[in-house]
């Protein structure tokens, strides 16, 4: 029985932080004009967790369209259930551990959201992807490419250099990936991978959504907003300095660096505020290919 699953335990955050990504109608946009989905799929969400990709997309996608989950969350699945029970859509949701799993080649689409880059081996998940697509079928993820992301972040009467140091979190995310196989960056990084096991037809996109913290829109709307910025991890408490830095050391950065980050964040913290002009966008990344023929 899988237990102590650290994503059983971030449900709220994943609710309250997935906001931040997309517009309904770029999605439609996709779904209708770029992917030209007109038939119903049988589509396949790899760490579907309580499959939040499912809710944004089966209202777009043609009647008839089935949604299968897998996690390897037993809290996560088991909010899915409870979810999709009150909607009328065919799904199924499966608790497996993805990286031993064998899967069935009988999807038109597998897709991932923010997923891959938490995977010691993306490359070995992606080719399961695929295996469990059938000809002609999509491969489609989105993924995030954390630099970009952190890049593109603006706060009025700040120096962006003082509250984000792009060099310290660029060598932070490569010596993460030499470290532990993880790669935040992924995003920019799939649509290589693909090409490179076979998916033909491969593109990416980026999200479009652009969160405003605009002090004159109405104030519920505007707390709610600056409240999944902070759980989003914008402008948090970086916590005890020593604790902190020795984390930031450990992690591949120098003394000097990490000192440097730490200080960034905590002034980052100390600025950012309900009453904070912000702009953030995102910019996920994504990205899909074509399965061409059977294997």
């Amino acid at each position: 029985m899988l237990t102590e699953y650290y994503w059983d335990k971030q449900i709220e955050y994943l609710r309250n932080t997935r906001g931040l990504y997309y517009n309904d109608d770029y999605l439609q946009f996709l779904v209708q004009s770029v992917w030209k989905i007109t038939k119903p799929v049988n589509m396949i969400d790899y760490g579907c967790g309580f499959g939040y990709l499912g809710l944004k997309l089966l209202p777009l996608l043609p009647e008839g369209s089935t949604y299968t989950g897998i996690d390897k969350g037993e809290g996560l699945i088991k909010e899915a259930r409870e979810i999709y029970s009150k909607l009328q859509y065919n799904t199924q949701f499966y608790v497996c551990d993805l990286e031993t799993a064998v899967m069935k080649r009988k999807y038109d689409m597998a897709v991932s959201h923010a997923f891959l880059l938490h995977m010691h081996n993306a490359k070995h998940i992606l080719q399961k992807m695929k295996e469990s697509v059938i000809s002609d079928g999509k491969v489609i993820c989105f993924e995030p490419h954390w630099i970009g992301g952190m890049a593109n972040y603006y706060v009025e009467n700040m120096q962006q250099s003082e509250v984000v140091r792009l060099g310290e979190l660029q060598k932070l995310f490569e010596e993460d990936l030499k470290r532990t196989g993880k790669d935040g960056n992924i995003g920019m990084r799939l649509p290589i991978l693909m090409s490179q096991l076979g998916l033909k037809h491969v593109e990416c996109r980026i999200s479009d959504k652009v969160n405003f913290l605009d002090q004159n829109m109405d104030v519920a709307q505007k707390n709610k907003l600056y409240y999944s910025l902070k759980e989003e991890g914008i402008g948090q408490n970086p916590g005890d300095a020593k604790q902190n830095v020795d984390n930031l050391i450990a992690r591949g950065l120098s003394s000097d660096e990490a000192k440097r980050q730490y200080e960034a964040e905590l002034a980052f913290s100390t600025v950012f505020n309900p009453d904070s002009w912000l702009m953030y966008a995102p910019n996920m990344k994504i990205s899909f290919g074509t399965v061409m023929s059977l294997e």
